[in-house]
């Protein structure tokens, strides 16, 4: 429950700290006294959005505490989770700076805007005039039913699969839609390989090719100048190297006299074998090298089909086309590997589908078997709030695909007149008809749900004399379960409250600030009696206060 409200700078609060209490708080106070403005700063520290507008003084930062009892709610897995430290007093805090730059804290915790929120909906809700629109949103019927249901832990467990499902066909639709993609390319993928396999190019053939051309073409210039080269070397009468022999001769006949005639002697002899190597080599290469048009025709038409293959594949290297080769194999390949994983895939779609119904089933029983009961609660409770023909339904059909929340469809009908037609609540529901089937649903949930605190803004809107009391009566016994905290402008529902506290506006300087003041027995009476009578305290108002508190 909330405990203590502690409001710094914030729109026409300086300063401000509340303690409440357990059971139904009461809030009154003329209109435009600020009485809606601490709902606004409760609102922040549960996750609700901020401007610079809500500062007082713009030149300093607001800060709204909230302390919070929350020994009993079972919360201990909330804080380890998210790491923060727990405490059975749990502080939430919102600090926003004249930037309009909000933080956020759980027990001095920075947390972000998500964590606070997720936190403040476990301790407090807040109904205020303009949530009424809520009721006629689908997903909040929806919540009514499944709060009294009590099947959470089956809804729990339907959401986890529900995001399982989702992802799973996500990830099959895009491997079907890489599949068609890749089955529209595969006929043209099959050809590219198909022809670059049958050409069956080596890595370095292109060069090989080029160089082997380079010489046929040439062949009879090279020949020609090879043996020229072999006869000038030793098959000419004067060849060099029959001189060269005998300059080695004459060499020869002094190596043993002279050293140096010696080293330059073997050095000529080394230079004769090398040289005699060397016209064996040409003279093998000579022979080797004969003009052949058909071989030719067919280097050249073999390199033809490989420049043909780099241009059509925009490629400069016969290395460039094999990887080429090789991508497109391993697409074929993917093709195959593919339609295995989609088999894999859709199998484990269609198991998670089926799970899906069975959980959906058993939550659908469970919402079917809820209505009647829902039904009859809220009409008796429209029968005791002043509408004793009215006509509540709940109308269910089942959708033809899952949602997070299921397969059902639903929605509330209602009709506040005898023989009339139930319709949708935003057509044929007036707005004091709304609040006060609010309340009644409010109530009916209070008792089936643990959130500790709320919080109603002027639910007595549109009613008014026997009805208001019915309302406070039902306020009084929602309070028995949860703490209740209710602003209101009626006499009969302050006169319930167990706690009450006075809303007033006062100038100070240049500024107008709001002041809350908890009040007891006698400045209640007062306070009920001027709500009743208006600024005349008169004897009877102030018999009717006494008799209301009563």
């Amino acid at each position: 429950m909330l405990s203590q409200l502690s409001i710094q700078n914030y729109a026409l609060i300086r300063k401000l700290e509340i303690d409440f209490n357990n059971g139904l708080s009461v809030i009154t106070g003329e209109t435009g006294t600020g009485k809606s403005i601490i709902l606004g700063a409760l609102a922040l520290i549960v996750g609700k959005r901020a401007d610079t507008q809500v500062l007082f003084e713009e030149n300093k930062k607001c800060i709204i505490e909230g302390s919070f009892l929350i020994k009993n709610y079972g919360l201990k897995d909330f804080f380890e989770k998210n790491d923060i430290d727990y405490d059975d007093i749990t502080i939430l805090r919102r600090e926003i700076n004249k930037q309009g730059r909000t933080r956020a804290f759980i027990n001095d915790t920075p947390v972000n805007l998500g964590l606070l929120k997720e936190l403040g909906d476990k301790l407090l809700n807040i109904h205020s005039q303009n949530i009424i629109t809520t009721i006629n949103n689908s997903d909040f019927q929806l919540a009514i039913i499944d709060d009294y249901a009590q099947h959470s832990d089956l809804l729990k467990l339907f959401k986890h699969n529900f995001k399982e499902f989702v992802q799973k066909k996500k990830l099959l639709n895009a491997l079907k839609e890489s599949e068609n993609k890749a089955k529209a390319e595969q006929d043209y993928n099959t050809f590219l390989l198909n022809e670059l396999e049958s050409a069956a190019i080596s890595p370095n053939e292109q060069q090989e090719i080029e160089n082997e051309l380079e010489i046929l073409n040439n062949s009879e210039e090279i020949k020609e100048n090879l043996f020229k080269f072999t006869t000038a070397l030793k098959i000419n009468e004067s060849n060099l190297i029959a001189q060269l022999t005998e300059i080695e001769l004459l060499l020869k006949k002094f190596s043993n006299v002279h050293p140096d005639i010696k080293k330059l002697n073997e050095r000529m002899s080394s230079t004769l074998i090398e040289l005699s190597d060397i016209s064996d080599e040409v003279e093998k290469i000579e022979e080797s090298i004969s003009f052949d048009p058909e071989r030719i025709n067919n280097l050249s038409d073999r390199l033809d089909l490989i420049y043909k293959l780099l241009q059509k594949h925009k490629v400069l290297k016969v290395n460039e086309l094999l990887v080429i080769k090789e991508s497109l194999s391993e697409k074929l390949f993917e093709i195959i590997s593919l339609d295995k994983k989609i088999k894999e895939i859709k199998s484990e779609v269609d198991s998670k589908e089926n799970e899906l119904w069975k959980i959906s089933e058993k939550i659908s029983k469970n919402r079917l078997k809820a209505i009647p009961e829902i039904e009859k609660i809220i009409i008796q409770s429209l029968n005791e709030l002043g509408i004793p023909e009215a006509q509540f339904l709940i109308e269910h059909k089942h959708k033809e695909q899952f949602t997070i929340d299921g397969n059902d469809r639903i929605g509330f009908l209602f009709n506040a007149n005898k023989g009339g037609i139930p319709g949708e609540l935003s057509s044929i529901a007036s707005g004091g008809e709304l609040s006060r089937l609010m309340l009644s649903i409010k109530s009916l949930i209070s008792k089936r749900n643990l959130l500790p605190t709320i919080i109603f803004d002027e639910i007595d809107s549109g009613v008014s004399g026997k009805i208001a009391g019915k309302v406070g009566a039902i306020l009084s016994k929602m309070s028995k379960n949860m703490q209740v905290i209710v602003i209101t402008h009626l006499p009969q529902i302050a006169g319930k409250g167990s706690t009450h506290y006075v809303v007033t506006k006062e100038i100070e300087g240049n500024f107008t600030k709001t002041l809350i003041k908890k009040i007891e027995k006698n400045e209640r009476i007062a306070e009920i009696a001027k709500m009743l009578s208006g600024t005349d305290k008169s004897k009877s108002a102030i018999e009717t206060a006494k008799e209301l508190l009563n």
